[in-house]
């Protein structure tokens, strides 16, 4: 009777110590689990770095992560103004109130530019009848010219204005029905000035800044200086150059400069020199101090870019097979490659010859004539021309006798043959007699303006030239106006 009464206990005891044994044995699970699953001391490692950057990256990345404000934008108003009224002189429309100047551009014509302006094709073709207008507005209109349009506040063009050259303006004005044509004279002043400098980092650049134009650079470097001086290796930041020439002003503008009158060259404290002067009749050339020609008589190679590809002498022929004299020698190049003449010269003869080709002779004088064979075509030649060393009289080819594409190049005294390559070249005539006497008080004129700017702007290397000095190289020169 008693464990019948204890039966419920004893169960409910029972219940309760089951659910201690499976907590416990849930608990020994966990912590096998995490004892299998216990970090290493690498692993350690890595999380405190990460959880370092990842605090760096908490701390920077606020800082530009802040959104750039777009300031709100104001409110603006509208406000009629008044402008200001019209002067009775622009109301009226007087003539010279409304000048508008146009420069040019590149691939801008006559037509076009009085499209942009507004004003009409009837009013283009009443200036053109104007001869003058025609030839310099239609047929010589280059990019960089000046224009010059008076366009009312009435619209429509009643005057214009361009350069007929440089002494002369012209102004053409459409009254009603006419066209008055009005040519003004622009006074223009010619200095003859020397400009100096030295080479410095880059020749080209310092005569450039010292005011030389590159024609003027081009004859210094190709004409006058090329035979004594290499320009690529012999020069130094401290060698020095001075050239003479003459500037055109008008109106404080600089118009053009002409060729080099004259020219000096220091290189290692060597003095060259060159100066310009025409014989009677002949085209100007450059000359030493002692009037000899700086430009030789003959230029070795008539061509440029060839190889030498076979010599004077005997050989065999590459055609006939036979042992024969090679009168010249040959110069291979591409077809089409200009051929120069060798030096001053009158043609004697252009046409096909023989085994030659096409071929042109020319006449030097003293006896020398020089020979040019295989051409592919002529230059703009003829026969009984005078001509200029250096002009182009022909292209390589391969017509007559030849296996390829070159130049048979002949040089012969009083008609017999002799080696291009070795014969000694006749030195160029010199001046005399009356022409070296003029020459020679040009060229002491000359280098006396030189001598006086050099000895202002050199006397100390070592400092820029002083105001002063600037006048006084002013003063060393001469102008005339015209």
């Amino acid at each position: 009777m008693h464990n019948h009464v204890d039966g419920p206990g004893r169960t409910q005891r029972f219940k309760e110590r089951l659910e201690i044994l499976r907590d416990s044995a849930l608990h020994h699970q966990v912590r096998a689990h995490l004892s299998a699953r216990r970090w290493t001391r690498r692993q350690w490692i890595h999380a405190s770095l990460f959880t370092t950057i990842g605090v760096m990256v908490a701390t920077i990345v606020p800082g530009f992560s802040t959104v750039t404000q777009v300031p709100a934008a104001e409110p603006y108003a509208v406000l009629s103004l008044d402008l200001p009224e019209l002067s009775s002189t622009r109301q009226a429309g007087v003539v010279g109130d409304s000048w508008q100047i146009v420069k040019v551009k590149s691939g801008q014509t006559l037509s076009s530019l009085f499209k942009d302006l507004g004003i009409p094709k009837e009013t283009l073709q009443r200036i053109l009848e104007n001869a003058d207008a025609k030839t310099a507005l239609a047929k010589k209109l280059k990019p960089g010219t000046e224009l010059a349009f008076d366009l009312p506040v009435a619209g429509g063009l009643r005057s214009l204005r361009y350069d007929r050259d440089a002494d002369h303006r012209v102004e053409l004005t459409l009254d009603g029905d006419k066209l008055k044509e009005r040519v003004v004279a622009r006074e223009t002043t010619t200095r003859t000035v020397v400009l100096s400098g030295k080479v410095g980092r880059s020749l080209n650049r310092s005569a450039r800044k010292a005011g030389l134009t590159a024609a003027n650079i081009n004859s210094m470097t190709d004409e006058i200086f090329k035979y004594d001086i290499d320009f690529n290796s012999d020069l130094d930041a401290d060698d020095r150059f001075s050239v003479v020439v003459e500037q055109t002003w008008r109106e404080g503008e600089l118009v053009s400069t002409s060729p080099v009158q004259a020219a000096t060259f220091t290189v290692d404290g060597k003095l060259y020199s060159g100066f310009r002067y025409a014989r009677p009749g002949d085209k100007p050339e450059y000359f030493t101090a002692q009037g000899r020609p700086l430009k030789k008589t003959f230029i070795r190679m008539p061509i440029p870019y060839a190889r030498l590809s076979s010599r004077f002498g005997a050989r065999k022929h590459p055609i006939l097979g036979k042992m024969r004299m090679h009168k010249g020698v040959d110069y291979a190049a591409s077809t089409g490659t200009p051929i120069m003449a060798a030096g001053d010269s009158r043609v004697q003869f252009v046409g096909r010859q023989n085994g030659y080709g096409n071929v042109v002779i020319l006449d030097h004088g003293r006896g020398y004539t020089t020979l040019y064979g295989h051409m592919s075509r002529f230059g703009k030649i003829r026969a009984g021309q005078r001509i200029a060393q250096g002009t182009v009289i022909g292209y390589v080819g391969s017509t007559g006798m030849a296996t390829g594409p070159h130049l048979h190049y002949e040089f012969r005294v009083n008609g017999v043959h002799r080696n291009p390559l070795s014969i000694t070249m006749p030195p160029p005539e010199p001046l005399a007699g009356a022409q070296l006497a003029s020459f020679r008080t040009y060229t002491a004129n000359a280098l006396a303006r030189i001598r006086t700017v050099e000895n202002i702007i050199y006397a100390d290397v070592d400092q820029a030239p002083a105001p002063a000095q600037k006048t006084a190289m002013a003063t060393a020169l001469t102008t005339r106006k015209r």
